[in-house]
């Protein structure tokens, strides 16, 4: 490539360019991190580097939030997630399980279930960071589309970023569920009727 004057020019950089094109991506990132330091976004500890998978016949809830944020793992890598929140929370027939790949073993499940026939798992204060979320749910007093940043309904926490879209509700009820989540938290998580199973292949709640 040859300048005004004809002479040769070799890694020139379109420095006005680089800048409208940058500047966004930058900003965008210095955002993430600084509502990841305040607390503003889903990671609060660093989740594993593994899905796993939550069933249940139904969950009913009261005091119900949902909005966009980003878990963290141990390497830094950031991982968006849809953030439910619930401010008390009634399970039944929860279901979770992982599987693991392992050299020369193969695949590993753990799995987990609580709160069958009439003693379901009770939780407060539940929020569930996940990627996928499915199930037959009927909402009371529903807002659609609010800034997440006012929400109100759910846990005194379940907030997100400004301007961003969030929803919340009186009450929840979601019936079978099936969940693919980063990480689970709650301020009580009271599990009726525990039992824990570590298999040889895979063996998934769903």
């Amino acid at each position: 490539m040859k300048d005004a004057q004809g002479s040769q020019v070799t890694g020139r950089v379109r420095w006005r360019r680089f800048a409208v094109l940058a500047v966004p991506g930058f900003a965008a990132t210095a955002a993430l991190a600084v509502a990841l330091s305040q607390g503003a976004l889903a990671a609060s500890f660093a989740v594993s580097g593994q899905e796993f998978k939550v069933g249940a016949s139904s969950i009913e809830g009261l005091g119900f939030a949902q909005y966009g944020g980003i878990d963290k793992n141990a390497r830094g890598k950031l991982l968006p997630v849809a953030v439910t929140a619930i401010k008390k929370a009634t399970i039944h027939d929860l279901c979770q399980s992982v599987v693991t790949t392992l050299p020369l073993i193969g695949d590993i499940s753990l799995s987990l279930t609580a709160g069958k026939g009439d003693s379901p798992v009770e939780a407060e204060n539940l929020f569930l960071d996940a990627t996928h979320m499915g199930g037959n749910a009927t909402f009371e007093d529903i807002e659609i589309g609010r800034d997440a940043s006012t929400l109100n309904k759910g846990p005194a926490s379940a907030q997100g970023l400004q301007d961003a879209f969030g929803q919340q509700a009186k009450s929840i009820k979601i019936d079978n569920v099936q969940q693919v989540a980063w990480a689970t938290t709650a301020g009580k998580f009271k599990l009726a009727g525990l039992s824990m199973d570590v298999k040889l292949g895979k063996h998934e709640c769903f």
